[in-house]
């Protein structure tokens, strides 16, 4: 008999939400992660009291009810409601594009008339087929939006031109013909209270922790221990590489304290502008509306993935979507593996889909765990 029914590889949220349903189900786990810490991405560290989100902002959204019981049945979550704002060489505008976006842009006071700014900019552009991301970015919003808002910000987030990016990028451009600086249109959103360590901590109850511990270095022993492993790292790893490397796009985090109260007035700040080389700030206290007499900022600067870096944002063009492809058929060959989440299946998740898609995985079907 194996010690374990599942080793889990990485402490992110697929590993730490999968081990959580089978530790109720009766079910072993021991969860491994070469990382100090538990959570992955969402582990928040505490500066003079400021739960920082060490690895880039994380807002919980949902309108999947059961997901949102689930959640808030572990740990209490506030109200923060993601309203970010961009920065464009000094001017300001409201994110997602809405009626206060094109008050401060076109000085329009009715939907009708920013509904006509638009289509005239739209129909003056006059392309039918869009051949990259900026004709498709213009023939949906038109000039402006694009060369204030969009543009230098992607090619920041991507590292390329805008010409030189696939139009798929960019299917569909949120607009809002209402005052509503809501970011998302979700029913529920909001922050764990005290930070996203206290969901993780719930979820891992139960299950055997060892952290910096690489699974990789001791593979053949893992293995031999459990009777499944659940492997969340990167799949092109799990394989040797065998049919090369996938890529991604990483970022890098200036973190520092500042004597002041409150910064920019506002938890995420978006720097649309070519010049200005990062592409956000963050202020983390206004995720839990701190009151703390200092702040915590973080500066994110978008850049290519090398050997030794964090992978964040799967780059799927149709290179590396046709080289996933083929480490997802040997994934689907392994019978002992089970293979779950953004690195192992090469795709970007909210965080409310990881808890779905766990919910609803096949080990958990014979038995209601929500």
């Amino acid at each position: 008999m194996k010690k374990y029914d599942y080793v889990i590889v990485g402490a992110g949220l697929f590993g730490c939400c999968f081990a959580y349903f089978a530790t109720r189900k009766g079910r072993r786990c021991l969860v491994v992660d070469k990382r100090e810490h538990t959570g992955g991405n969402l582990h928040c560290e505490n500066i003079e009291g400021i739960n920082v989100h060490k690895y880039g902002a994380h807002i919980f959204h949902t309108s999947n009810r059961e997901v949102w019981n689930f959640v808030t049945s572990l740990t209490e979550f506030n109200n923060y409601i993601n309203s970010p704002v961009a920065n464009y060489k000094g001017r300001l505008f409201n994110l997602p594009f809405n009626m206060n976006t094109f008050h401060e842009l076109w000085g329009v006071v009715t939907p009708q008339q920013a509904q006509e700014k638009i289509r005239s900019q739209r129909e003056a552009a006059g392309i039918k087929q869009p051949a990259n991301l900026e004709e498709q970015a213009i023939s949906l919003v038109g000039n402006d939006i694009y060369e204030i808002l969009i543009k230098g910000y992607t090619q920041k987030q991507w590292g390329r031109k805008c010409t030189e990016l696939p139009a798929s990028i960019i299917k569909r451009l949120p607009v809002r013909f209402t005052f509503d600086n809501n970011y998302f249109n979700d029913t529920w959103q909001g922050i764990p209270v005290g930070g996203y360590n206290k969901l993780i901590d719930r979820m891992l109850e139960g299950s055997e922790v060892l952290t910096g511990t690489d699974w990789f270095e001791n593979r053949d022993y893992f293995e031999s221990i459990a009777g499944k492993t659940v492997f969340t790292g990167p799949v092109d790893r799990y394989f040797g590489y065998r049919f090369g490397k996938l890529e991604y796009r990483t970022v890098r985090f200036e973190t520092e304290y500042l004597e002041e109260e409150n910064h920019q007035g506002v938890a995420v700040m978006n720097y649309t502008d070519s010049e200005t080389p990062y592409t956000r700030i963050i202020e983390h206290k206004h995720f839990e509306f701190g009151k703390q007499s200092g702040t915590v900022i973080s500066k994110e600067y978008s850049t290519e993935w090398t050997d030794g870096s964090e992978p964040y944002y799967p780059i799927n063009d149709e290179k590396n979507t046709n080289l996933y492809l083929k480490y997802k058929e040997l994934a689907d060959k392994e019978e002992n593996t089970i293979f779950g989440g953004r690195l192992a299946e090469y795709k970007y998740y909210d965080m409310h889909h990881i808890i779905e898609k766990v919910m609803n995985h096949p080990e958990f079907r014979d038995t209601d765990l929500k």
